[in-house]
C-alpha cells in the first residue's frame, strides 16, 4: 500500500473517530435509555395499580409482559451489531417492544412511558419505509395515556385523542429534524476541523521543505560566494602580479642590453617601482580594495597616469581623452574601469607590435563607456583559440567584469588592421 493510502486510511478512521465522538452521548441513550423507561413504567404501574384498579390478571399481564421487555431488551444489547445496522432482527424488536408497551398501557396507562422509545429508536430499529409509522404507532400509545387510556368513550375522548395524536407527533417529527440537523452540524464541524488538520499538516509539510530548500539555497549561494571570490582574486592577480612581473620582466631584459649603466639604472628603478606597485596591488586584492591608482585619484587621472606610465614603458605614443562631464562613479564602477583598462594595455603590449594607442573614457547619458584602440597588427576574434587555464583570462576577463555590473564588452579587430576594445556600463554615481 502507498503511502497515499495510508494517509488517506488513517484520516478516514480519524474522522470515524471523531464522528463516533460526536455521536456518542446518543450512543449512551440507545444503550440504556428503553430500561430507564421500562423501569419508570414499571413503577408507575405499581405505583397507581390501586388507582386505575388493576385486577389479579391485570397484574399478571402487566408484570409477564415487563419481564419479557426486559429479556428482550437484554437479549439485544447482546446481539446488537457495531456498528449498528437495520435487520429484520431490529424491526422486529421495535414492533414486539411496541406491541408489548400497547397491550401493558391497556391495563395502566402509565406504562406508556416505555412506548416513548420509540421516539428515538425508529430510524436506528426500522428501514425507512417503516420509520414513520413505527413514529405514530407509539405515538397513538402515548397520546392514548395522556386522553385517559386506551380506547378513548365518546366522541370527545376521540377528539382529545386525535388531537393529542397531532401534537405528539408534530412534536416527535420536530424535534427528530431538529436532531439531525445539530448531528449533521455536528459532523460538518468534524470534517471541517480534520480538514483544517489535513491543511495544517500540508502547511507544515511545505514550510519543512522550505526550510530544507532555504538551507539548500544557503549551502549554494555559500559555494557560489567561494567561487566567485576565488575568480576574483584570480582575476585580481592576472590584473596586477601577472601584468607586474610581465612588466619587470621586460624591464630586466632592457637592463641586460642597456648600452649605458645610467640606462640600466633608470629600468632598474622601474622595475623596482613595478615590484612595489604590484606587492600593493596584491594586498589590496586579498582585502578586496579598490585598486591603489583609485585611492587619491579619480578615475580619469587614474586612466591618465597609468596610460602615461604604460606608454613610458613600452615606448609606444599612448594618449588618454576624456570626453563628456566625468562625476565620481561608484567604485565597483572606477574598479572595473580601470581593470579593463590595465588589461586592455597589457594584451596591447605582448600582442599588438602598435606604434600608437589610445584611451577614450565617454561620460553620457546613463552610461560610461571606454575605448582603447591601436594600429598594431590585430587579430581574427573568430578565430582566438578556446582559453585555457593557464592562458590567463584576457579578453573572457574583461567581458566577464563588465557583465558582473551590466555591462558589455566589443571587440572589433582584423588581421593589420589594429585593434578596438569598447567597454559599456551603467552610469551609477558614487553615492548610490
Amino acid at each position: 500500500m502507498s503511502q497515499g493510502s495510508v494517509r488517506d486510511a488513517t484520516a478516514a478512521a480519524e474522522l470515524a473517530d471523531a464522528v463516533a465522538t460526536v455521536e456518542s452521548p446518543w450512543r449512551v441513550v440507545h444503550r440504556y435509555g428503553a430500561y430507564v423507561l421500562l423501569a419508570v413504567g414499571v413503577v408507575l404501574v405499581a405505583a397507581t395499580s390501586d388507582v386505575i384498579g388493576m385486577s389479579r390478571t391485570d397484574w399478571y399481564v402487566a408484570g409477564g409482559l415487563s419481564a419479557l421487555a426486559l429479556v428482550l431488551q437484554l437479549a439485544w444489547t447482546v446481539v446488537e451489531p457495531e456498528p449498528m445496522r437495520v435487520s429484520a432482527l431490529s424491526a422486529g424488536l421495535y414492533w414486539t417492544r411496541w406491541a408489548i408497551a400497547f397491550v401493558v398501557t391497556m391495563v395502566n396507562p402509565f406504562f406508556a412511558f416505555f412506548a416513548a422509545t420509540g421516539y428515538y429508536d425508529a430510524d436506528r430499529l426500522l428501514p425507512r419505509w417503516q420509520q414513520r409509522p413505527g413514529i405514530l404507532a407509539s405515538v397513538v400509545v402515548v397520546a392514548g395515556s395522556q386522553s385517559g387510556g386506551l380506547w378513548p368513550d365518546g366522541p370527545l375522548g376521540w377528539a382529545v385523542f386525535g388531537a393529542l395524536v397531532v401534537a405528539n407527533m408534530a412534536f416527535v417529527v420536530i424535534t427528530g429534524h431538529l436532531q439531525e440537523k445539530e448531528q449533521e452540524r455536528a459532523r460538518v464541524q468534524v470534517r471541517t476541523i480534520h480538514e483544517l488538520a489535513e491543511t495544517n499538516a500540508a502547511l507544515q509539510a511545505a514550510l519543512d521543505e522550505n526550510a530544507q530548500l532555504a538551507s539548500q539555497l544557503l549551502v549554494q549561494a555559500r559555494e557560489a560566494g567561494v567561487a566567485d571570490e576565488r575568480r576574483r582574486l584570480a582575476a585580481e592577480i592576472h590584473d596586477t602580479i601577472a601584468q607586474g612581473l610581465t612588466g619587470i620582466i621586460a624591464q630586466i631584459q632592457v637592463v641586460k642590453n642597456a648600452p649605458t649603466l645610467e640606462k640600466a639604472r633608470e629600468h632598474l628603478d622601474r622595475a623596482d617601482a613595478l615590484a612595489r606597485h604590484s606587492l600593493g596591488e596584491a594586498r589590496r586584492s586579498v582585502h578586496n580594495l579598490s585598486p591603489a591608482a583609485l585611492a587619491d585619484a579619480s578615475l580619469p587621472e587614474a586612466l591618465k597616469k597609468t596610460v602615461a606610465d604604460w606608454g613610458g614603458r613600452t615606448g609606444v605614443r599612448a594618449e588618454f581623452t576624456l570626453t563628456g562631464t566625468a562625476q565620481p562613479l561608484h567604485d565597483e564602477i572606477e574598479a572595473t574601469l580601470l581593470r579593463i583598462t590595465e588589461e586592455a594595455l597589457s594584451n596591447a603590449a605582448r600582442h599588438a607590435h602598435a606604434t600608437r594607442l589610445g584611451v577614450t573614457l565617454s561620460f553620457m547619458a546613463g552610461e560610461v563607456t571606454l575605448d582603447v584602440r591601436d594600429d598594431g597588427r590585430g587579430f581574427d576574434p573568430l578565430a582566438l583559440p578556446a582559453r585555457t587555464g593557464s592562458a590567463g583570462f584576457g579578453l573572457d576577463g574583461m567581458r566577464a567584469r563588465a557583465e558582473r555590473l551590466a555591462g558589455d564588452v566589443t571587440i572589433e579587430s582584423e588581421p593589420g588592421s589594429g585593434t578596438a576594445i569598447s567597454a559599456r556600463v551603467p552610469l551609477v554615481p558614487h553615492d548610490q
